[in-house]
């Protein structure tokens, strides 16, 4: 579904992405992790069309991407949701599910806003203001709410369980794997959380300092020297 190849990006002299190559199958649930500024998330600003790379190439479905705009990649069914939530200020939750829509699949069909509010509980706040009446919990529920609105094939989730407590954590991973079951979906996870990895992904890929430097099975992977000494610590070998 998802390849890159070689794909690397510089910032001034900083390589943010160095030559990385990956594959993500249909249906694939992957976590992507590493260190703080190992290049997750510009990882997942290329695949979505917020960075342009200096080398390689994105492939979605075998179709190259990296000339497409966002709403173009966003409408052949890739779509994210971002670490910090990012509610649309003034517009209730319907009106933001409603505005992702338009622009992922563009058209607005109120009965998949429906549901998508009725699978994320938050149908009895559809008509409140996302940025002023929602907890922390609801609006990461909102975050991959209308990252489902535009009706993705693959989902790239950047840090949504983070700033949860442990039953919130607990609840969240449940919503996942229900959706990901419901919608047929793939997913790449940024998540720093392992107990978290271990539960939702069969397969789990590490970067560090921009360079993929590991991609397997999440028991062996967390045994690596190398993601050990990079990522998780000793308390993990």
């Amino acid at each position: 579904m998802l390849k890159l190849e070689d794909l690397s990006i510089r910032f001034g002299g900083l390589a943010a992405l160095k030559n990385v190559s990956l594959e993500i199958a249909e249906q694939e649930v992957v976590g992507l992790v590493g260190p703080n500024g190992a290049g997750k998330t510009t990882l997942f600003n290329a695949v979505s069309g917020l960075v342009r790379p200096h080398g390689g190439r994105i492939l979605f479905q075998s179709r190259d991407i990296l000339p497409l705009p966002l709403h173009a990649r966003a409408r052949l069914g890739i779509g994210r949701s971002f670490q910090v939530p990012q509610p649309m200020h003034q517009l209730t939750v319907r009106e933001n599910l409603q505005v992702a829509q338009r622009f992922g699949a563009g058209r607005n069909d109120g009965e998949q806003i429906d549901r998508i509010l009725e699978l994320l509980a938050l149908r009895a706040k559809a008509e409140r203001q996302a940025a002023s009446e929602l907890s922390l919990s609801e609006l990461k529920a909102l975050e991959v709410g209308k990252a489902l609105a535009t009706q993705p094939r693959l989902l790239l989730l950047d840090e949504v369980l983070a700033g949860l407590e442990t039953q919130g954590k607990r609840r969240f991973m449940d919503l996942l794997q229900r959706l990901q079951q419901q919608y047929a979906l793939a997913i790449l996870l940024i998540e720093h959380d392992i107990e978290t990895i271990r539960r939702l992904c069969r397969r789990v890929c590490v970067l560090n300092f921009g360079e993929l430097i590991a991609d397997g099975e999440p028991d062996a992977v967390f045994r690596d020297p190398r993601v050990i000494s990079s990522y998780t610590g000793d308390e993990h070998a």
